[in-house]
């Protein structure tokens, strides 16, 4: 997983809790941030649009912490830029 990846998810927990971004690392566990199913929903917008990608409900239910949603977000990006199924 890439520091680039890291540090602009880490941004956008922090900007959408309003919270210092030096409170937020890639172990913190969603519950210590006090980010509630709200905030999941202002965060996974804000992710959405950062990384230009769209992230299916199914795919985030579970994640409980910075470090599942990096993983998963890894994985969106790397098959949105994969020439596998795009048709060409």
């Amino acid at each position: 997983m890439s520091d680039d990846l890291i540090q602009r998810v880490l941004k956008v927990i922090a900007a959408s809790k309003r919270i210092p971004p030096e409170t937020v690392t890639i172990d913190s566990e969603f519950q210590q941030l006090n980010i509630d199913s709200m905030d999941a929903v202002e965060i996974l917008f804000a992710l959405e649009n950062e990384f230009d990608i769209n992230i299916p409900d199914d795919q985030v239910r579970g994640i409980t912490g910075v470090r599942g949603m990096c993983e998963g977000l890894e994985k969106l990006i790397a098959a949105k830029t994969s020439p596998i199924g795009t048709g060409q």
